[in-house]
């Protein structure tokens, strides 16, 4: 698996001590080099009626492996084993730029309120 690929993960929620199965979009294998087999995943979600800031719609449907309208969730992410994700599809070039800003306007957020 590699960035911008579409996983299917248990993903867990921040609110409740849950997990579901859904789609994810992976942003990063760190330890590509190591021995672990970790993940860094982007929620996604169909969920429209309740758009979050920086939600970013999937314009390919097919291409994702996705079945309905979607967003990428760029305020929910979280690290997982490689070993438990399915690989059903990939982010279109189109919709990248604007996952990486929002990642990006994130992280610059975070920085700047740790400084």
């Amino acid at each position: 698996m590699a960035p911008w690929d579409i996983v299917r993960v248990d993903f867990p929620y921040a609110e409740e001590a849950a997990v579901r199965r859904r789609p994810a979009l992976v942003i990063a294998k760190p330890d590509a080099a190591g021995d672990f087999s970790i993940l860094w995943v982007l929620m996604i979600t169909s969920a429209a009626r309740q758009a979050w800031p920086l939600d970013v719609p999937v314009s390919d449907l097919h291409l994702g492996g996705l079945s309905q309208a979607c967003f990428v969730r760029t305020n929910k992410v979280t690290a997982l084993d490689s070993r438990l994700a399915e690989r059903i599809g990939q982010l279109s070039r189109v919709d990248r730029p604007q996952v990486a800003a929002c990642l990006g306007q994130l992280l610059r957020a975070v920085l700047i309120s740790t400084a």
